[in-house]
C-alpha cells in the first residue's frame, strides 16, 4: 500500500502550510523506498530508509539539507563550502549547485582515508570549481571560517547544518511518518543514523516529534567527541523550531531529551579511519542485499543498527545516508 499525496506538496508543508513561503528548490525524487533486511540472527527484520536513491545524479542525506540551502541560488554565482577530504557534503554540494548553474568553491581537510573517501575525493575535485586542501582539520576550518568572513560567496554551512538545513530532515521524518501509515514499514522503535554535524539526527528527531512518533533516534558517532554531543544535537532540534517559529510563525513540539541517544564506539579513533566493527557490517550488508557502504559514515552507523536489532525489542531502521551507486 502506498500512501497518495500531491506529490508536489512535501509533507512537511502538507502538515504546516505556512512552511511554503521558506524558499525551496527540488532536487531529489521522494519519497525514498523502504525496504526490510532478514538476517537468520535477527529477531525482527531490519528495515532500510533508501535515502541513498533521493536522486539519479547522486543520492544520500545531503540533497534533503541542500534542497533548502541552494534555494534561490542564480546560475553564474559562487557558493562557498567546507568539509573533510572525502566529503560526502562538499561533493553534494558541488553536484547539485552545478545543476542550478551554480560554481562551487571548497575547503577541504585531510583526515585518514580509505579507497570510497578516495572515490569522493576525486569526484569532487572534477565537479566543484576550485578546491584547496588545509592539512588539519582546524586549518581547514578557520580557513572556511576566513573566506566566509572575508569573501562575497554564498555561504553554505559545514555538513549541510543549520537550522535552514535541517529543515529538510525534518521533512524527511514526516515521510516516513507517511509510510509508517500507508502500511509500508510498521512503527519503528528507533532509527538508527550516522552522526558527523548532527543535522540529519537533529531534523529527525524534530520530525518524528512533529508526527507524534515514539521513535528514537540512535545516533552513531564518527566524529571526534569535541564536534559533536548528545546535548548538541538536542541544541540544534530546538534551535531549530525556535528558527521556524520566528520565521514562519509555526509552533513545532519540543523534543524530549530521550528522544535522542547517541553511541560513541563506532568513532574507531579517527574520523575516516576504517574499524573492524563497520567493514563487517558493511560485509552482511552486501551479502544480503548487494548495497555498499562507505567506511566513514554509513557502514559505522549500519554496525550500530546491528547491535540494537539483536539487542533491544522493537523494529529498527537503518538511515542509509551514502549512494555508492555511482562507484566503480
Amino acid at each position: 500500500m502506498s500512501a497518495r499525496h500531491d506529490a508536489a506538496v512535501i509533507p512537511l508543508v502538507r502538515r504546516y502550510p505556512a512552511l511554503a513561503r521558506i524558499p525551496r528548490v527540488a532536487l531529489g525524487e521522494y519519497p525514498t523506498p523502504v525496504e526490510s533486511m532478514r538476517l537468520s540472527d535477527l529477531p525482527t527484520p531490519i528495515w532500510i530508509k533508501r535515502d541513498d536513491l533521493g536522486s539519479s545524479l547522486l543520492g544520500g542525506n545531503k540533497v534533503r539539507s541542500l534542497e533548502f540551502l541552494l534555494a534561490g541560488v542564480r546560475p553564474g554565482e559562487t557558493l562557498l563550502t567546507g568539509g573533510g577530504e572525502g566529503s560526502t557534503h562538499v561533493l553534494a554540494t558541488c553536484v547539485h549547485a552545478s545543476r542550478l548553474g551554480a560554481r562551487v568553491r571548497a575547503v577541504r581537510w585531510r583526515h585518514d582515508m580509505h579507497p570510497v573517501a578516495w572515490a569522493v575525493a576525486q569526484r569532487a575535485a572534477r565537479e566543484c570549481a576550485h578546491i584547496e586542501t588545509s592539512a588539519t582539520a582546524a586549518g581547514g576550518v578557520v580557513r572556511a571560517l576566513a573566506r566566509r568572513l572575508l569573501g562575497s560567496e554564498r555561504w553554505i554551512p559545514f555538513g549541510g547544518t543549520s537550522p535552514l538545513g535541517i529543515l529538510g530532515h525534518v521533512n524527511a521524518a514526516l515521510e516516513l511518518a507517511d509510510q509508517v501509515a500507508a502500511q509500508e514499514l510498521p512503527m519503528p522503535a528507533r532509527v538508527v543514523v550516522p552522526v558527523g554535524t548532527g543535522g540529519t539526527a537533529a531534523g529527525l528527531a524534530l520530525g518524528f516529534a512533529a508526527a507524534g512518533m515514539p521513535t528514537r533516534v540512535i545516533g552513531a558517532r564518527v566524529v571526534p567527541r569535541i564536534a559533536t554531543g548528545r546535548a548538541r544535537i538536542l541544541l540544534r532540534a530546538r534551535s531549530t523550531a525556535r528558527w521556524v517559529r520566528r520565521t514562519a510563525g509555526v509552533a513545532l513540539p519540543p523534543v524530549k531529551s530521550e528522544a535522542i541517544r547517541l553511541i560513541h564506539d563506532a568513532y574507531g579513533g579517527g574520523y575516516g579511519r576504517v574499524s573492524p566493527l563497520a567493514t563487517d557490517a558493511a560485509s552482511v550488508m552486501e551479502r544480503a542485499t548487494g548495497m555498499r557502504l562507505d567506511a566513514t559514515y554509513s557502514a559505522k552507523a549500519f554496525a550500530i543498527a546491528l547491535r540494537v536489532a539483536r539487542s533491544e525489542p522493537g523494529v529498527t531502521v537503518f538511515w542509509s545516508t551514502f549512494d555508492a551507486r555511482w562507484l566503480p
